[in-house]
């Protein structure tokens, strides 16, 4: 009895040690975690007034990116490394075959996706991933293959970046001439500065990956005759205006400081040198967020809402939307549960009047947002379980 009694004894003083590690420890951080509904969801907004939000697909594993067929079929990337298709509004169980291992770490893997422009003639699709290499090395990479039945074939890679273990994700858009502009990260490290690096940089690219003779840097020491525009830090968000073929991209901030830029050849935009954002322990990037030889953003966000996917909204669905600005956003603030739809109004000189949170209400972080050819938005949830909606105006 003596020995049972000191076996209890330890066991009741070591249970009241961890309730009192327990009480010590500071509850966590973030709004928990809700499961999207079935939908569909009605929700006012400040210009459009009623939309519905339906949720089309369901059992996708972390969604990056979306493509629309001419068929009306959808093509959907996972970042894990699986091409999904979305065939008459139901999503297929098995994945296209063709896409290549990628190195699936934290927020690297399988991204972005596109048509080319003479998708009709020629079937070729182009995407972007984190290509693995050794000793947990990787490289940003842009590759095609020509989109048959079950999958994709003749799948070569075009271009690669240095490898490198700075993670980052990428976007790709083609331009109005069929050339294509792709984005690298660099959050950590100086390679955002260096010319002769491939990381955190708009990147122009012909359509075999090779890089056009009018870039900004084409021949010039020192420089990789590839990179367009530099001192990027992660731009998860790359669009061209439809009506005047600019380039914008947005790019995530650390602690505050997202953006939106007009990307113009040979500019520099400043990181890690310049920001608006602060470091994750508090303190400030730079002195300034501004600097002669840097190219100012249009758009900043403070608090960040760590911006991904972008669109220009042309269609006639939404006419009080036309010409605005669509981005999506996985948390405001650092608070995990807050994603959501982020709406921005300019005028005609790209100058910003106002902006809107939308989809706040479904606490889901939100990966992808693009225009539809039926003029409706479609949008892709940044979930283990993720999610196709498409936005449309209520009845």
């Amino acid at each position: 009895m003596p020995k049972l009694h000191c076996i209890l004894t330890t066991i009741l003083v070591a249970t009241a040690g961890l309730a009192q590690q327990r009480a010590a420890q500071p509850p966590p951080i973030g709004i928990p975690h809700v499961d999207l509904g079935s939908g569909p969801f009605v929700f006012d907004t400040a210009e459009q007034h009623k939309i519905r939000v339906v949720v089309l697909a369901r059992g996708l594993q972390h969604p990056w990116s979306l493509a629309f067929l001419p068929d009306g079929n959808m093509l959907v990337t996972e970042r894990p490394g699986r091409l999904r298709l979305i065939r008459d509004g139901v999503l297929d169980a098995k994945p296209l075959a063709g896409i290549p291992k990628v190195h699936a770490v934290r927020n690297a893997g399988l991204f972005d996706i596109a048509l080319h422009p003479n998708f009709a003639q020629n079937h070729w699709v182009y995407f972007s991933y984190s290509k693995p290499g050794e000793n947990n090395q990787a490289a940003t990479t842009l590759a095609r293959g020509r989109l048959e039945t079950g999958g994709l074939t003749d799948v070569r890679d075009l271009f690669s970046g240095e490898w490198t273990t700075v993670l980052g994700g990428s976007r790709i858009a083609f331009a109005r001439d069929g050339t294509l502009f792709m984005t690298t990260g660099a959050a950590t490290g100086n390679l955002a500065q260096d010319p002769n690096s491939d990381y955190g940089k708009v990147l122009h690219l012909r359509d075999d990956g090779t890089a056009p003779s009018d870039n900004p840097f084409v021949g010039r020491a020192g420089y990789k005759p590839e990179v367009y525009t530099l001192g990027h830090r992660d731009q998860l968000g790359l669009a061209i205006q439809p009506d005047t073929g600019a380039v914008y991209s947005n790019e995530n901030g650390p602690n505050g400081g997202d953006e939106i830029n007009r990307i113009l050849p040979g500019r520099n935009y400043g990181w890690p040198l310049i920001s608006f954002g602060r470091n994750y322990d508090g303190p400030a990037i730079s002195d300034s967020p501004a600097r002669e030889g840097f190219e100012p953003p249009l758009v900043v966000w403070l608090p960040s809402i760590a911006l991904s996917g972008m669109t220009f909204y042309t269609g006639d669905r939404f006419p009080a939307w036309k010409g605005n600005v669509f981005v999506g956003g996985m948390r405001r603030g650092e608070i995990p549960g807050t994603g959501r739809l982020e709406r921005v109004v300019f005028n005609a000189k790209m100058e910003e009047l106002r902006r809107e949170s939308l989809l706040t209400d479904l606490k889901q972080r939100i990966r992808d947002v693009r225009q539809g050819p039926d003029g409706l938005l479609y949008v892709l949830t940044e979930e283990e379980d993720g999610a196709l909606l498409r936005i449309e105006p209520a009845p």
